[in-house]
């Protein structure tokens, strides 16, 4: 399977290395936040590597909607556990939850097709900095602290006409901020395309934290500091 090199399992529940969720950030989403390195005080696992894996060993429905409820540090077993209702839930030993997944419609667990979706989801999805969340910051006047910066991943739901999507391309459709004080949510839009025919559409939100006044300088370097990271981890792969 394409993930095996981003997780372990054990007794049935997945765990995920720092390495692991950090060459899954890079290699698969192109999402070089600091906080999936290694080494960041403030690890956390992928969001997308959560979404991953739900879809790799639960299959894709038409109507999927995820709710991260809190962010995964490394080496922490997991277990995917399924409800009556077919809802999913991400949990720990302890019971915390940290994803939850309602879906519904046709569903499928062809491996060709997981893979292709998921792929393309991702790649779109890693490109939330500095693509799209960047100029919604600066047409708001704000952005986060450059010191500590903290993008969540809050939600994410698609709907699916067709389960034919392994030749499937995802376009972004627009995007909104909205700020409530040091607080501000992003929402991007997105729409799916299977040979050039509209197929489903969904959109992710984003909360952003620690939001203060925009500066062009310091998010101009800020930017540079991120594509330099990219550069580097580019060359050394």
């Amino acid at each position: 399977m394409f993930l095996d090199d981003f997780y372990t399992l054990a007794d049935e529940r997945l765990c995920i290395a720092a390495e692991q969720a950090s060459q899954f950030a890079k290699q698969m989403a192109g999402d070089y936040n600091p906080i999936h390195d290694p080494e960041a005080r403030r690890f956390c696992v992928p969001g997308d590597l959560l979404f991953a894996l739900v879809l790799a060993r639960h299959g894709l429905s038409q109507r999927m909607t995820f709710h991260f409820r809190g962010m995964v540090g490394a080496d922490v077993p997991l277990t995917i556990r399924e409800d009556e209702d077919g809802t999913l839930s991400i949990v720990d030993d302890a019971g915390k939850e940290y994803l939850c997944v309602e879906r519904s419609g046709e569903a499928t667990r062809d491996p060709v097709v997981i893979e292709a979706f998921t792929r393309r989801y991702i790649a779109f999805s890693g490109r939330n900095f500095p693509h799209y969340l960047q100029p919604l910051m600066e047409t708001q006047g704000v952005m986060f602290n450059p010191q500590r910066p903290l993008v969540i991943y809050d939600s994410m739901g698609f709907i699916l006409d067709s389960l034919d999507v392994a030749s499937l391309d995802v376009e972004f459709a627009g995007s909104s901020f909205e700020v409530n004080g040091k607080r501000g949510e992003a929402l991007l839009e997105f729409r799916m395309l299977s040979g050039g025919e509209a197929v489903g559409s969904g959109s992710k939100k984003l909360v952003v934290s620690g939001l203060q006044p925009y500066d062009a300088e310091v998010m101009d370097a800020f930017v540079e500091d991120f594509n330099r990271r990219k550069r580097d981890y580019d060359v050394t792969v």
